[in-house]
């Protein structure tokens, strides 16, 4: 049995604190916030659960084995560097840090320690993440050819974070599962409208060697809420709609292939349009994945797939994009 404490009682909070709940082998001993509402609100669904407004609390706890941090970005290098220090294994809320030295220390004490850290990056753990990680692998779609993501809406602005930072690790972290490519250099571009200098808007490029792209487009100011994936490939075409309450996944059997150059510019091109299909998926709350994953990693000490390995690329991305944003969209290498 693990024993679980969590820090932050928030947004999403309520949801982990659930989720883990529900797992074999796993149990919430304590929760930490700051905010007395929203312990007393702890109390009244789990009662045996121990509540402190004090998170060392929690890291120092000596019937804590592992802790599950949900903070602000900003807040994360910190409390998990504390919870490795005191030998608990950690999850952390996406992104991993907010900048990659952050999360390369983190990385460092938990090899040393022997401890397992691991990102929260739930979308890895959907029935739709996993399905277009499966066609991918059997060649059904092909080699890829770019990735085009769209995650917008009406939004709650941060305090301290952009809105790539907030938004867009979601989708890169599905980028990373489906491109088994190295990102070699990132392009953005965003606007703040509130004066405070945190863009509400942005678009981000990442260019891969071998002609494949990544496009992001994010943003807190939408009218309408969308939340959709294309990803193309040389023999079919996925459509990830996330906002669709049943089929989130179409396969479209669909694509060109190119014929003849006649000249310099002019080239012939063979359309094809085939068949669309809408794959079965894994019905399982990403969330719970998340949470046997993190649980069966401590026991077993396997690499979780969500690992901080991976949210180390993540946060790489992100940091090269706000360079390049701050530069007024020059392109910066990822290192």
């Amino acid at each position: 049995m693990v024993n679980i404490g969590v820090i932050g009682y928030g947004y999403w909070g309520p949801n982990l604190v659930r989720n883990f709940s529900a797992v074999d082998n796993a149990s919430v001993r304590m929760i930490a916030d700051m905010r007395k509402d929203r312990l007393n609100a702890v109390t009244k669904l789990y009662p045996t659960v121990t509540t402190t407004e004090n998170p060392d609390d929690v890291i120092n706890s000596k019937d804590i084995d592992a802790v599950v941090i949900a903070l602000p970005v900003s807040a994360h290098y910190e409390a998990a560097k504390k919870a490795l220090e005191a030998g608990k294994h950690v999850l952390v809320e996406k992104p991993l840090t907010d900048s990659s030295e952050k999360a390369q220390e983190l990385i460092r004490i938990a090899k040393e320690k022997k401890l397992i850290l691991m990102v929260d990056h739930t979308f890895l753990y959907t029935g739709a993440v996993k399905k277009m990680k499966s066609l991918m692998e059997s060649g059904e779609i092909g080699e890829i050819q770019y990735f085009d993501s769209v995650r917008i809406n009406l939004g709650l602005f941060q305090h301290d974070v952009n809105a790539i930072w907030d938004l867009a690790p979601h989708d890169i972290s599905i980028m990373a599962q489906l491109i088994d490519k190295e990102p070699h250099s990132v392009v953005a571009t965003g606007i703040s409208h509130t004066g405070n200098g945190i863009e509400n808007l942005a678009y981000l490029t990442i260019n891969f060697t071998g002609n494949v792209l990544a496009h992001f487009n994010v943003s807190w100011t939408s009218p309408v809420k969308i939340r959709k994936i294309l990803v193309g490939g040389t023999k079919k075409m996925i459509v990830f709609d996330d906002l669709e309450p049943t089929e989130k996944i179409r396969v479209y059997d669909t694509g060109y292939k190119l014929i003849s150059q006649e000249e310099e510019n002019r080239i012939r091109v063979d359309y094809r349009t085939g068949d669309v299909y809408i794959p079965k998926l894994d019905g399982q709350e990403a969330l719970k994945g998340v949470a046997m994953d993190f649980i069966d990693s401590i026991n077993t000490g396997n690499e979780p797939l969500s690992s901080a390995k991976l949210g180390l690329s993540v946060v790489k991305i992100l940091e090269a994009a706000q360079e390049s944003i701050k530069n007024r969209g020059r392109e910066v290498l990822v290192k």
